[in-house]
């Protein structure tokens, strides 16, 4: 087995191909298009995390043909429709700050094994951890959890409808057929899945337990830089990563502030959503940084649509808190690596 090298800056700027991504970020701008204006019009934005999570559906078995999406989309839609629930439920709690980290571990564990079983694409616990985390952040009541579960479950499954719609075509019966199945014994029969696991449990608990210590606003959000920049299949991968999730964190603050000085109005608000949401999905498969420049605008929108915030203070605490995780990343990616493998220069 070669060993895994140190990234060359190159392959922060690299591209990958184009695969088709406007077909699904366009399935993914009316997945959450449809949630949030229904919102809007209702007089409930304050719910419209949880729609948005719900949403998140949509974003699952990209390359799939219609029923085998069907499929995937369905466990992906339990999941986070599941941990929506659980992070509403570790908001009711006056100690949810220091629950959610230990909380966030476990999901996380889980989900990947979860996922390395129905071999989820995109793979891994980032979207999960990322719900439970936003959730419990936000204090709420045992009347929440019903709210929680009604508004998740009812998001996702208009991404479901979605996601088949293009099915009722004739030319799409015509497409060659992917398939999905669910194997829990080959999972687990992975000897790398265990070191991930642990990586990404002590990864959360090290970038969750410090910033909540010292009262840095959002923890969460070291929590979900951890677990993103941990999510690489290899070594040279998972910093490449972490280096995406800083850069792209730091120009995307910039798009953020320019979005908070125009005070835009919900409707507004939300189209930036939808717009934000449909080209990260354009670039997600192509460069990871990239998408982070639309991600991060469109995560602090998200939180603005739902509550009132301090735009500056909400920048501040997503730069410093993304930037503690992911390095938190990148040290345990030096530090853990099998005995048989080293990090070499390139």
């Amino acid at each position: 087995m070669s060993s895994p090298t140190l990234p060359h800056p190159r392959q922060l700027v690299a591209f990958g191909p184009h695969g088709g991504a406007h077909t699904v970020a366009v399935r993914a701008g009316i997945s959450m298009a449809v949630p949030l204006i229904a919102l809007w019009l209702t007089d409930h934005l304050d719910l419209s995390l949880y729609a948005a999570f719900g949403a998140f559906t949509a974003l699952y078995g990209r390359n799939h043909s219609h029923l085998p999406r069907l499929r995937m989309q369905s466990l992906a839609a339990a999941m986070m429709v599941s941990a929506v629930v659980i992070g509403t439920t570790v908001g009711v709690f006056g100690a949810r700050e220091w629950i959610v980290v230990p909380v966030v571990a476990v999901v996380a564990a889980l989900v990947t094994i979860f996922s390395n079983a129905a071999d989820l694409h995109p793979p891994g616990a980032l979207f999960a951890t990322f719900a439970v985390a936003a959730c419990a952040s936000v204090p709420s009541t045992p009347a929440s959890i019903g709210l929680a579960l009604t508004v998740a479950s009812a998001s996702a499954a208009i991404s479901l409808a979605v996601g088949v719609i293009g099915f009722v075509h004739p030319s799409a019966r015509l497409r060659p057929r992917s398939t999905f199945s669910v194997s829990f014994r080959d999972a687990m029969e992975r000897p790398e899945n265990v070191s991930t696991i642990a990586r990404l449990v002590i990864g959360i608990l090290i970038a969750g337990a410090i910033p909540t210590i010292v009262g840095v606003g959002h923890p969460y959000w070291a929590m979900v830089a951890v677990v993103a920049a941990l999510s690489g299949p290899d070594a040279t991968a998972r910093l490449v990563r972490a280096g995406h999730r800083i850069l792209g964190t730091i120009i995307g603050l910039g798009l953020a502030a320019l979005l908070f000085a125009a005070d835009l109005p919900a409707p507004a608000t939300i189209a930036v959503v939808v717009v934000l949401q449909m080209t990260a999905e354009l670039f997600i498969g192509r460069n990871y940084g990239l998408t982070m420049v639309f991600v991060t605008p469109l995560a602090l929108c998200m939180i603005e649509l739902a509550h009132t915030v301090d735009g500056g203070a909400l920048i501040t605490d997503r730069l410093i808190e993304t930037v503690f995780g992911a390095v938190v990343g990148i040290v345990l990616t030096l530090l853990w690596r099998p005995r048989s493998s080293a990090i070499v220069h390139p």
